[in-house]
């Protein structure tokens, strides 16, 4: 397998201890870069990662923080640079649900979300630009088919996925003349503990209008993510990628 990226590409995936971020994780280093590991509490699980990176012969930095919390993303980034003195690849990955109708929906219900989905994107995009700035790399946010489409009993969810594709579209504008490409991954139905969450009747009427039949795996996720974020794609930016069996009409 030949690498996407050059070896040594100092690479920070958030919410990498499991599920879509683990898997990125994994495939960033496969193909040639150290992976920075940020976990918000399941330090065991973010170290079984980052075992699996050195054993690729990759550098692996496990970094506890709540993308939520502004403070503990600066120190994040602070250990970041003090480490590696750069970054050249950020995949935003970080995300919680919290599912229920909007009617009968909690403000705190609302308000975990979207200070984690939205606002912790916000937090760990800026200061990715920052580091950025001087030498250029590549910002891969990770949203949902839920923020284009919408989904029922998913509005928090949604309504902070389609804010993280917006950003991202308006963040893309604003840094490509510094040579800093932004692009998001929006993955369907994919088959992580997130998605067991779903009951298994909606399950069955999701499935019904996937093309393909099937879910999709966090492997193919990574692989879309990992591609983006590559000198493969250096004139694509701005673009979200659908990763979804055909659910989603272009």
């Amino acid at each position: 397998m030949s690498a996407l990226f050059a070896e040594g590409t100092k690479a920070l995936v958030t919410g990498a201890s499991r599920g879509i971020g683990a898997a990125i994780a994994l495939t960033l280093a496969e193909h040639g870069c150290d992976v920075a590991l940020n976990y918000r509490s399941n330090a065991a699980k973010a170290e079984e990662v980052a075992e699996q990176i050195r054993a690729l012969g990759r550098e692996a930095l496990p970094i506890r923080a709540d993308v939520s919390d502004e403070a503990q993303v600066a120190a994040m980034y602070k250990q970041l640079k003090a480490a590696w003195g750069r970054l050249d690849v950020a995949v935003l990955n970080s995300g919680v649900t919290a599912d229920g109708h909007l009617a009968a929906m909690s403000s705190a219900k609302w308000q975990e979300v979207i200070s984690t989905n939205l606002t912790g994107t916000f937090y760990t995009a800026r200061e990715a630009t920052k580091q950025m700035y001087a030498s250029g790399g590549a910002i891969v946010f990770i949203a949902s088919t839920s923020g284009i489409a919408g989904r029922a009993g998913q509005a928090n969810y949604a309504a902070s996925k389609g804010g993280v594709i917006a950003m991202a579209k308006t963040l893309s504008y604003e840094v490509a003349p510094r040579g800093i490409r932004v692009n998001v991954v929006a993955p369907g139905f994919i088959d992580t503990d997130m998605v067991k969450k779903v009951p298994p009747a909606h399950m069955k009427e999701a499935l019904q209008v996937i093309p393909m039949g099937r879910m999709g795996t966090a492997a193919e996720v990574a692989q879309a993510a990992a591609f983006l974020a590559a000198p493969a794609a250096s004139y694509i930016t701005g673009k979200v990628l659908t990763v979804d069996g055909g659910m989603i009409p272009n």
